[in-house]
């Protein structure tokens, strides 16, 4: 076709091939010389198809797909010229049905017609066709999408050599012109297809193949993925299912590890992304980065995170030398804990002077460290006690202006030592990471808090000093240093600072609540607590709209009048209504019984008011509350995980090993660390422009290729993770498929072994009536299926052995195409032959004891059915293996190929015979069987004559 004119081509282009209606049936049937016959043309030139017909024509190039008749798609390719659309349908089919050959075959088609690289853009515009609206796929599916959705990899793999690619989604509020034309095309289209995209960006196929760091790639999407739940309610199952799915990737790629050097390697390094960040988070010394797992905490991957393997590597740096600590004894333990509570200032002193001593080094493990600060932390805590139990001893002197400031902020050193501790926090992680964290944020509220009490009675000690110097100012002198409480202002700066202090000292011993999750059922109740406190705060948002609502509108009733002391007014009327939610009103203050109008209004809001609070919001609080409880419970080793992995890796850092209050005290080491900074930004003019003369070698960077081409551990071990889950998915699969052609296998013996016995039980009862034994119902009559049973088996226990895994399951019948029709003819004489028998002797009784007979008979027979087929299946055996050896020796010895050919034929004639007895015999006994059925209609229509 290369040597054609240009009036030829315009030849074939203006002439339409009209479709034939007998082409889906020889595509059917397989009839390859019946379909080169419909698809011959005058002078054999290929032709274009009739638009009108274009569904047609792709129906029949699909139906020779799915059937797995190659033969009739190379007849269909070889004589039509398909277009790019159908070739498109033709590739998800054949995609869908996972035949990774004719797959291959479709792209060389489409690489021969119009070239790669237009085919995969093609792809991506398929959205604005008319011409697949009708198509069985959803909008955006491409074959690589489907391919990935389906984790075909084989065929993922065969796409993207090929170049094909799924383009990455634009952002949802993406204003580019083709995300706009888009939308304006068709909104659904655009949508679903957003959706069938990150469906195969999310697959595991995807992920597996074309991702260079597949485990940080699940990040990330994952992470997406949950941001776009929030954005685009509208699919938003859809959105955490993918999600869902990034995270299960990577808990199992995770598992895929096979030493402690991979865990390492994998945990320790997360490649350029998002390292810059996590470097700044140094740890302590001996202690790997983690920026991997870091990052996973981040991204909030709950499961990854809970790994074991995770989970392994983190308890082991937690405990650091103190290798018997996790198998010690709770009472060991708890002695340790008592013992650092009791000697915190003499182990810090020794910390203080000597940090790289021995007792230096364990108050950096983990453990110790955390032990520490939370000993600091209740010493705290008791000083709280101690000055609240001293303002209940010393009250009139607490509750005037003669109250020593020193006494009541003995708490302020600690503060301090909490101030300093977040400001290195802050230094440490950034502001960013340091406010993600809720805890720090309430941290950061309750210092706020304190410093605001500390600095209001600081200022009113001040004023006092102050203004009784100043003799025109007499009033303000006595008001701050001798007026009574009594006689104060309601913005008193003493009652605020009181109140903030109350407050603060209320949130600090919740935040107490931070070092559960240490503890496995503590730290399981706390998430629960959590969980239960978000739920009350969208809860409260509903109680207020309503509270206001009834609020106004009772209020306004009883406003005119002034009868009602508890309502009319609107402090009294919100009491009222508070108390009414926890049944503590009483509800006769709602009466007014001069004015019957009112108190009838009055007590119709007040009733609905009830109904609405007490009985459905109420009831509703205590059902979100007991759903949120029953979802941590039923997940509460993952969240409990979770929170004390990141509990650890708060105690993992650099630094921070002094407990608060000593970190307030300059330590000669950060003495020493000042110093050498303060002499390097003196030198910096001197070093800071020259040039580096010892640049970092190739072999030590993580992120370069060495000098022999080999790529960097660390991507040589995500390789090899990903191989080992591509094979394992592999195998998971072709057992699959096994398993449930297997079952189909057992289910068709099992129907068969009952009918062989139904068999049995009417031979027996026949035999009982006095007929004659007939010999082929005697031998077997169900050993035809019984032939395809034992064929079907043994092509199936070959089955993982071939070497086209794509091959349909075969089973040989036995008996030859040719016969069929007069083996059926016979058969269907026999059987009207028996009928006739069955009615002229339908006039004979059959009694209840012939029914006990055959259910006995039946009982009988079936234990020993599965031997005797076997029997039977084995002599069968042996003497085809006979015959084939005989033929054999024959050809061997010299023998001439016609008497050969003759001992087969007769062979197989005498096989034939056989299997008519056999059909016959199956025939009687379906008869037979049909008369067992209207033994009880003529026995009811017996028993009605009488």
């Amino acid at each position: 076709m290369e040597n054609l004119t240009p009036e030829q081509w315009r030849e074939i282009m203006n002439r339409k091939m009209r479709f034939p209606p007998e082409l889906i049936g020889a595509i059917q049937e397989g009839n390859i010389e019946m379909l080169f016959g419909l698809l011959k043309t005058g002078d054999g030139i290929i032709r274009q198809l009739d638009e009108s017909e274009d569904r047609q024509w792709r129906d029949a190039l699909n139906l020779s797909i799915r059937l797995g008749n190659e033969s009739c798609m190379d007849v269909l390719l070889h004589g039509v010229k398909f277009d790019f659309r159908q070739i498109h349908e033709a590739l998800l089919v054949a995609v869908d049905t996972n035949q990774a050959r004719v797959v291959k075959r479709l792209l060389d088609r489409l690489d021969q017609e119009k070239g790669n690289k237009m085919d995969v853009r093609s792809f991506s515009q398929a959205i604005f066709d008319h011409s697949i609206d009708n198509s069985q796929f959803a909008p955006g599916v491409t074959p690589l999408t489907l391919a990935c959705q389906k984790d075909l990899y084989d065929i993922v793999n065969m796409l993207t050599q090929k170049g094909h690619v799924i383009p990455w989604p634009h952002k949802i509020s993406c204003a580019c012109l083709e995300c706009s034309n888009g939308r304006q095309y068709d909104l659904l289209k655009f949508s679903l297809s957003r959706i069938n995209t990150y469906r195969g960006i999310a697959s595991r196929a995807y992920l597996s193949i074309t991702s260079d760091d597949a485990m940080l790639r699940a990040f990330g999407l994952s992470r997406e993925l949950r941001k776009l739940s929030q954005k685009e309610p509208e699919f938003k199952p859809q959105y955490l299912g993918l999600e869902e799915v990034c995270q299960e990737f990577a808990v199992e790629l995770l598992g895929m590890c096979r030493n402690q050097s991979e865990v390492t390697t994998i945990l320790n390094s997360c490649g350029n992304e998002s390292q810059d960040s996590l470097e700044q988070q140094a740890f302590e010394e001996g202690i790997p980065n983690l920026s991997r797992l870091r990052l996973a905490v981040n991204y909030n991957q709950k499961q990854f995170v809970a790994h074991p393997i995770c989970q392994q590597v983190l308890s082991s740096i937690w405990c650091g030398n103190l290798s018997g600590w996790r198998g010690s004894r709770m009472a060991f333990k708890l002695f340790v804990t008592v013992g650092i509570f009791l000697t915190m200032p003499l182990l810090c002193l020794v910390y203080w002077t000597a940090p790289k001593s021995k007792v230096g080094k364990i108050l950096k493990i983990p453990v110790i460290k955390f032990l520490l600060h939370s000993a600091s932390y209740l010493w705290f805590l008791i000083t709280l006690l101690g000055e609240s139990i001293t303002m209940e001893l010393y009250r009139d002197k607490f509750a005037s202006r003669q109250q020593d400031i020193l006494h009541s902020s003995f708490h302020m050193v600690w503060v301090v030592g909490f101030f300093w501790y977040e400001c290195k926090e802050v230094w440490i992680e950034g502001l960013r990471s340091y406010f993600r964290d809720w805890w720090n944020c309430l941290d950061v509220m309750v210092l706020s808090m304190y410093l605001a009490s500390f600095a209001l009675r600081v200022l009113i000690v001040l004023k006092g000093y102050f203004l009784c110097y100043d003799h025109n100012r007499t009033e303000e002198c006595i008001y701050f240093t001798q007026t009574v409480r009594e006689d104060w202002h309601i913005e008193d700066p003493q009652l605020i600072a009181e109140v903030l202090f109350a407050v603060t000292s209320l949130l600090s011993f919740t935040r107490l609540a931070y070092i559960l999750p240490a503890h496995e059922s503590l730290g399981t109740l706390q998430i629960s607590i959590g969980k239960m406190i978000d739920d009350m705060m969208r809860f409260m948002f509903i109680l207020m709209i309503i509270g206001t609502a009834f609020l106004c509108g009772i209020n306004n009733v009883y406003v005119p009048y002034v009868i009602s002391p508890h309502l009319g007014r609107f402090n009294e009327t919100f009491r009222f209504l508070f108390w009414t939610m926890f049944g503590m009103a009483n509800q006769e203050y709602v009466d007014m019984p001069q004015y019957v109008v009112a108190e009838f209004v009055g007590r119709v809001l007040y009733g609905i008011f009830t109904l609405i609070i007490v009985i459905v919001l109420l009831n509703m609080l205590i059902a979100m509350i007991t759903n949120s409880f029953q979802k941590i419970e039923d997940d509460a080793d993952v969240e409990w995980k979770f929170a004390r992995s990141k509990l650890y890796l708060s105690y993992f850092r650099e630094g921070l090993t002094m407990p608060v209050p000593f970190n307030i005290i300059p330590s000669p080491k950060a003495v020493f660390y000042i110093l050498r900074g303060i002499f390097r930004r003196i030198c910096c003019c001197c070093t800071c422009n020259s040039e580096d003369k010892y640049p970092p070698i190739d072999s030590m960077t993580n992120d370069k290729v060495c000098e022999d081409g080999q790529l960097p551990y660390r991507q040589q071990v995500i390789k090899a993770l990903v191989q080992r889950y591509i094979e394992s998915a592999c195998r998971e699969f072709e057992e699959t498929k096994r398993k449930d052609i297997g079952n189909r296998i057992t289910v068709l013996t099992k129907t068969v072994c009952k009918m062989h016995g139904d068999m049995k039980v009417v031979q027996q009862l026949l035999m009982a009536d006095g007929h004659p034994a007939n010999g082929a119902l005697t031998n077997d009559g169900s050993s035809f299926l019984g032939k395809y049973i034992t064929g079907a088996k043994n092509n199936f226990i070959g089955f993982n052995s071939r070497d086209d895994k794509n091959e349909s399951l075969q089973v040989t019948l036995p008996h030859k195409e040719e016969g069929e029709d007069k083996e059926q003819s016979d058969t269907k004489q026999e059987s009207d032959a028996l009928q006739n028998q069955v009615g002229e002797e339908g006039s004979q009784q059959v009694t209840d004891c012939d029914v006990v007979k055959m259910e006995e008979g039946r009982a009988k027979t079936e234990p020993g059915d599965k031997k005797e087929t076997e029997k039977k299946e084995q002599v069968e055996a042996d003497t085809m293996e006979n015959t084939d050896s005989e033929v054999k020796e024959e050809v061997v010895a010299g023998t001439g190929f016609n008497h050969v050919k003759e001992k087969a034929e007769a062979t197989q004639d005498e096989a034939e015979k056989r299997r008519e007895e056999e059909l016959l015999t199956g025939a009687k006994a379906a008869a037979a069987l049909r008369t067992q059925a209207l033994v009880p209609k003529r026995e009811m229509g017996r028993l009605t004559g009488h």
